[in-house]
């Protein structure tokens, strides 16, 4: 029988990911030794394969078929821009995107201005400023906290992901804009679903039922 691999997101969301599967019967007791140095690890008896990766290198495992199914955030489908199939939204880590900024750039995301937008999403940013807003607006890529961009005067808004928002009213922010809701989502390469269309299709019937409402 044949792998099916599974590329998960390091830290919390693997975690969450692994209890889901767990209510569904799939284990794999070697992931939960958190001092092993191992890459990867494999359950013989279902015929199943993981691995942790950087969340934004999931997609790339999933789109190139290094791994089969992929579990990740939608902000990272969106920003990575792969092909491949998006097939169930887990529910879990519910958060959203958005443009934040101070208050007094409201008016300028409504009239037009050519503005400054620092985000760790350029793509996302690019994507919503240009395709849906009409915008023309400077991107600009941080890695670190995006919130200072505004603040120091770097940027005008930022896009950024918001859970909270309590960070953004720290800071004298807030959310002006939103441009679409997040969460964790399965993934799947595209050949893998014709090939072992019967295998995914069951697994994904299986973590529907169990799923959180």
């Amino acid at each position: 029988m044949k792998y099916l691999t599974f590329a998960l997101a390091k830290g919390r969301l693997a975690k969450k990911t692994l209890r889901l599967l767990e209510q569904i019967g799939i284990t794999c007791e070697e992931m939960k030794d958190e001092k092993t140095r191992k890459l990867i690890f494999v359950n013989e008896e279902l015929g199943l394969k993981f691995f942790l990766s950087k969340a934004s290198d999931v997609p790339t495992y999933v789109e190139l078929g290094a791994a089969d199914i992929g579990v990740v955030g939608k902000d990272t489908i969106l920003e990575e821009g792969r092909k491949l199939y998006e097939v169930l939204d887990l529910n879990t880590g519910k958060c959203r995107m958005c443009v934040a900024g101070p208050a007094s750039a409201r008016q300028k995301l409504n009239d037009g201005s050519l503005i400054r937008v620092a985000s760790k999403y350029p793509r996302i940013a690019k994507d919503y400023f240009y395709n849906v807003k009409h915008q023309t607006v400077e991107i600009i890529k941080l890695n670190g906290s995006v919130e200072l961009a505004p603040i120091v005067g770097l940027s005008e808004v930022i896009v950024d992901i918001v859970e909270t928002g309590s960070t953004l009213k720290e800071n004298g922010l807030e959310v002006l804009e939103e441009i679409c809701p997040l969460s964790a989502r399965v993934v799947v390469n595209e050949v893998s679903m014709k090939m072992q269309h019967e295998r995914i299709n069951k697994l994904i019937h299986d973590l529907r039922e169990v799923l959180p409402e």
